[in-house]
C-alpha cells in the first residue's frame, strides 16, 4: 500500500442509534486506496453497523460518508445502487441462498447488475471459485459444503463483480483455527491479486494482525486508536491492551455491575423492554 494514496473511504463524525441505544457516537475513519483496514472491537460495539452504513444498508443519523470523494450519506436509492457496484461483501455467516446451487450463488450479483448470458455467468463463477481454491463444486448446494467452503463461495460471490472495495464481516467466525488461517491467507491473496481496498471487522486478533495494513479500535461508539499492527501491539492505551490481550480485568467491563443487584424478575422485565424497543426501532 502506498502511504500517500488518496482516501478511498472517509467516515466523518458518524452517529447511529436504535431507540435509546446509541451505537455509533461520532466515528471518524479514513481508508486509503489499496489499503486493508481492520476494525476491531467487542461484540455489540457497532462494527457491523459501521460497515452497513458504509455500504448503504443502514442510514446514519448524523455524519458523512465519502467514497472516492463522493458523499453517499444522503444519496437516493438509484444513486446508492450505482455506488454499491464498487462494493463486494463477505457476510458473517456467508448468507448463501439455500435454494441455489454454488454457481448460481456466485453469479447472483452478475445476474442482477449485468446483461450477461447464463453461460457467461457460469463461466465467470467457475473462474472466481477457482481463484478461491474451489473446483468442481458449481452444481453442489450450500448444504453440501463445509463451513470453510461456504466462506470461500461467499468470497467468490463478493469478487465476481470485480469490486473496487471488499467488506468482510467477521470473516473467521464459525470455522476452525486452521481454516480461519486459510481464510486469512485468502484475504491477503485477494488484496494482492485484485488490488482492492478492504475493510474487515473482527474481534479475532490473529486475523487482524495478519490481514491488516492498519487496525482501528471501535469502543463506546468511537474509534479510539488507529495504527499499524505493530503500533497496536505496543499501544499505551489500557483499553486497547486489555482487548488485544483478551483480559477480563481492565477498563472494559465484562459484566454490567448493575445487573448483579437485579432480581430475576427485574432482568426478565429489562429483556422484555429491550425486545419491544428492538421491534420498534430496529436492532444492532
Amino acid at each position: 500500500m502506498n502511504k500517500q494514496s488518496a482516501a478511498k473511504i472517509r467516515v466523518a463524525n458518524l452517529y447511529k442509534s436504535f431507540g435509546e441505544s446509541q451505537v455509533l457516537r461520532g466515528v471518524d475513519l479514513e481508508v486509503h486506496e489499496g489499503e486493508s483496514m481492520v476494525v476491531i472491537g467487542g461484540s455489540g460495539s457497532g462494527k457491523t453497523v459501521l460497515i452497513k452504513c458504509i455500504i448503504g444498508l443502514m442510514q446514519p443519523d448524523e455524519g458523512k460518508i465519502y467514497v472516492d470523494d463522493l458523499e453517499i450519506s444522503n444519496l437516493n436509492e438509484k444513486g446508492m445502487n450505482e455506488v454499491r457496484k464498487k462494493f463486494g461483501m463477505l457476510f458473517q455467516w456467508g448468507a448463501l441462498f439455500d435454494s441455489m446451487t454454488v454457481w448460481e450463488n456466485v453469479g447472483f450479483g452478475l445476474r442482477h447488475q449485468t446483461r450477461l448470458k447464463e453461460e457467461d455467468i457460469r463461466r465467470i463463477a467457475s473462474e472466481k471459485l477457482a481463484l478461491v481454491g474451489l473446483r468442481n463444486v458449481e452444481d453442489l448446494m450450500p448444504s453440501e459444503l463445509s463451513g470453510g467452503m461456504r466462506k470461500r463461495v461467499s468470497l467468490a460471490r463478493a469478487i465476481a463483480i470485480e469490486p473496487e472495495i471488499l467488506l468482510y464481516d467477521e470473516p473467521t467466525t464459525g470455522i476452525d483455527p486452521i481454516m480461519a488461517d486459510a481464510i486469512n491467507d485468502l484475504i491477503v491473496e485477494m488484496r494482492e491479486k485484485l488490488n482492492v481496498t478492504s475493510i474487515a471487522i473482527t474481534h479475532d486478533m490473529k486475523s487482524a494482525y495478519k490481514i491488516g495494513d492498519r487496525i482501528a479500535m471501535l469502543y463506546q461508539g468511537k474509534i479510539i486508536e488507529v495504527g499499524t499492527p505493530e503500533e497496536i501491539r505496543n499501544s499505551s492505551n489500557s483499553i486497547v491492551q486489555q482487548f488485544i490481550e483478551g483480559k477480563s480485568e481492565g477498563p472494559i467491563k465484562v459484566v454490567d455491575p448493575s445487573l448483579l443487584m437485579m432480581t430475576s424478575r427485574q432482568i426478565r422485565n429489562e429483556v422484555r423492554e429491550q425486545r419491544v424497543e428492538k421491534n420498534d426501532g430496529g436492532g444492532v
